[in-house]
């Protein structure tokens, strides 16, 4: 039987959005389009349900909810509307694969891949948890990977009674199982499309089991994640311990060269409470070989190495990366500027992408042969260890990237053509985050860099519809310690 409203290749939503291909059909049977935004003239995701109204009232409350989280690892959600008969959402577009997809075609991912996925998805529900509200479907289909940026992003919230950040981290349990091994634990709900992971004495087979080779650490953390006996770690706490984790494999090797030796029932304890004693040992003792001239062998001892060798009462676990609120911003202007487009500056950190600040519009995309950039510069109150930013844009093309210096020579001020020529002339390129031509959202992650002043600095722009050239900026989010 036909819908009522079924859409239509070439039909436009709202007056606004293009229906140009039919994706799939989810689990749940609403339909995935691919479409393009005709005003903005870009790429986005049409999800559809049939009927609107009430049964669709879950998709429009989670679509709310995800709009107000702006970050590098989750899907920009651009609107949502109910007709009645059909309601729809609009989300940014991910040129790119579900993880169900990849390991259904693939195979699962190296170990270190499937580490950076994890972590790119626990900083995600951070964000997502810090707003006071939990995803509520995480699981392989909705974890994307791909495009130009090589992202990893989490898709598709959902409202639900079950909905929680502790059922967020046994899906994400889940999704680091898949990774490691193509199986979904059956425990969990829902089997997204993969067989069910095989079982040892009527239990749930460890990832080592299945995949010889996976890390012992990966191994006992993945299962540990998905014991319902155990208390799960909030969001970013799993983070931070993913992160450690990755440090230690760039470091030291595979992880597999500490060997966790297994607890009694009584002094048992979830891994990620140990990983930053270990990992951290682990850190310390391939540097101190390094500086004796000596290499690293050992693969199964823990001498030192493993994750008790620290005394009782010592840690070594530094706090997990959290938001940065600045307690200033101001736009930078240089030499060649009229100084009419320093409005709006405070709207790139409200965390909202219904307000921004933009530029002026250009007869081409380096402002005209006007001035060199134009940026946002960011006072972060003290100085900081910035670990990840991340921008999102009204438009892709820009070319832009990060500074960073000692002073604000404008004072707290507004500024004028002088100081902001000074920033730009002294302000020095962060580390890792040089000028490139970027998509919609953009993040950095950086190692090593601490800094008060932070300057998102524009050297391109992209063209509009109108012909002319002009960005804006939606949101700006600093995490560090």
């Amino acid at each position: 039987m036909t819908q009522v409203g079924a859409p239509a290749v070439g039909e436009v939503l709202a007056d606004r959005y293009r229906l140009e291909e039919h994706i799939h059909d989810d689990s749940t049977g609403r339909q995935v389009w691919r479409g393009v935004d005709v005003i903005l003239r870009r790429a986005v995701t049409i999800v559809l349900k049939y009927p609107g109204g009430a049964d669709a009232e879950d998709m429009l409350q989670a679509a709310v909810a995800a709009s107000r989280v702006v970050h590098p690892h989750t899907v920009g959600v651009y609107d949502a509307v109910d007709e009645g008969d059909r309601a729809y959402v609009v989300r940014e577009y991910v040129d790119g694969r579900s993880l169900r997809e990849i390991v259904q075609t693939d195979g699962p991912l190296t170990a270190e891949r499937a580490t950076g996925v994890a972590h790119a998805i626990a900083d995600a529900l951070a964000a997502v948890h810090e707003t006071g509200v939990a995803h509520g479907n995480v699981h392989p289909g909705t974890v994307l990977l791909g495009g130009p940026d090589d992202r990893i992003v989490l898709a598709d919230a959902r409202a639900s009674d079950e909905a929680s950040p502790e059922a967020d981290i046994r899906g994400l349990g889940g999704v680091l199982y898949a990774a490691l091994t193509g199986y979904w634990p059956e425990d969990l709900p829902g089997d997204y499309g993969l067989p069910a992971a095989p079982r040892v004495d009527g239990k749930l087979a460890p990832p080592r089991q299945v995949r010889p080779g996976v890390p012992n650490y990966l191994d006992a953390l993945t299962m540990d994640l998905l014991d319902d006996q155990l208390p799960p770690p909030t969001a970013a706490e799993l983070s931070a311990e993913l992160g450690r984790l990755n440090v230690a494999n760039e470091v030291s090797g595979p992880l597999d060269l500490v060997t966790v030796e297994p607890p009694s029932q009584q002094e048992r304890r979830p891994v990620w409470k140990k990983l930053a004693v270990g990992i951290a040992a682990l850190a310390v003792i391939s540097l101190v070989g390094l500086l004796l001239g000596t290499k690293w062998v050992s693969s199964n001892t823990n001498d030192g190495g493993g994750p008790d060798s620290t005394p009782t009462g010592q840690s070594t676990q530094a706090s997990a990366p959290t938001a940065i609120k600045p307690v200033g911003v101001r736009v930078v202007d240089p030499k060649g500027g009229d100084r009419t487009e320093l409005d709006g500056a405070q709207s790139t950190v409200d965390s909202s992408q219904t307000t921004l600040w933009k530029t002026q519009a250009y007869n081409d995309a380096r402002f005209g042969r006007l001035k060199e950039g134009m940026g946002i510069l960011l006072d972060l109150g003290k100085a900081h260890d910035v670990n990840t930013v991340s921008v999102v844009l009204t438009d892709s093309g820009a070319t832009l990237g990060l500074r960073m210096g000692s002073s604000d020579p404008a004072n707290g001020g507004a500024g004028t053509t002088d100081t902001d020529t000074t920033v730009m002339d002294t302000y020095k390129a962060v580390p890792g985050a040089g000028q490139q031509q970027v998509q919609v959202t953009k993040s950095w992650t950086l190692s090593g860099v601490k800094t008060r002043y932070l300057m998102v600095w524009i050297t391109g722009l992209p063209q509009n519809s109108d012909g002319k050239y002009q960005i804006g900026i939606k949101d700006i989010k600093v995490r560090g310690q």
